[in-house]
């Protein structure tokens, strides 16, 4: 008896994202029909509840603003909770693109690893500008995810990424930093024991909105960052648990 494949949960955490969050659900479902689509939307202002559902996603809504981890949190929360076997996760403003979903996808569901990152950066880029200080810092934090796992990663704040089960399991419990979910998240799956690969992806840049990293974000982002990836680090023996 052939085993049933698992189901597909494509995650979208959304905030004030009116304008584009339709075209978003819409282009994901026309890529992967066969998947359902969840809108965490944060305490939006604007209609971005409202857009999503039109255009054929499930939407979860935040009484209050709990941030982006948050929002990711709860779309895993709800995948497991309902039985999802694989989640897609991407951005609401359309960075993401719809078409490259099904390269993140397809080594997940074929059981050969646990979590996939989707790069901007592998192979020398598709061509996407990022600003200089925000690089040297994703250049820093990739040397940090190396120097203590030994993982080679090229984007360590992509945000386009699948997980299997075993993923989810783990990004939906307590150990889940949903603060800052970035390299701390990466090396906290490497010492839970997943398998993780990233590959090659096309992003487009945003066109308008205010960045998650603009103004004094960054100083912030960054204190919170080294200070999870120390937690994480210094608790490395107890985060398999959360995956067997």
């Amino acid at each position: 008896m052939t085993p049933e494949a698992p189901r597909v949960l494509v995650v979208i955490p959304a905030y004030n994202e009116a304008g584009r969050i339709g075209e978003v659900v819409r282009a994901v479902r026309e890529v992967l029909p066969e998947a359902n689509v969840v809108v965490v939307d944060d305490a939006s202002s604007d209609d971005t509840a409202g857009e999503a559902a039109g255009a054929g996603a499930e939407v979860l809504s935040h009484a209050v603003n709990l941030g982006y981890g948050a929002g990711l949190e709860s779309g895993y929360r709800y995948a497991l909770a309902r039985g999802y076997g694989i989640v897609l996760q991407m951005d609401a403003d359309g960075q993401h693109i719809a078409g490259e979903l099904p390269v993140i996808l397809e080594p997940v569901r074929s059981g050969e690893v646990d979590l996939v990152i989707g790069s901007r950066y592998i192979d020398g880029g598709c061509g996407y500008h990022t600003p200089f200080v925000r690089r040297a810092g994703q250049k820093i934090f990739a040397g940090i995810i190396r120097l203590f796992s030994g993982m080679r990663i090229t984007d360590p704040t992509s945000g386009f990424q699948c997980l299997g089960i075993r993923a989810i399991r783990l990004y939906a419990s307590e150990a889940f930093p949903y603060d800052v979910p970035d390299a701390d998240i990466l090396l906290l799956a490497y010492y839970a024991g997943l398998g993780v690969r990233e590959v090659p992806v096309k992003m487009v840049e945003r066109a308008e909105g205010t960045s998650m990293h603009s103004g004094l974000k960054p100083v912030y982002y960054t204190m919170r960052m080294l200070l999870s990836i120390f937690i994480v680090v210094l608790g490395f023996r107890r985060w398999k648990r959360y995956v067997s």
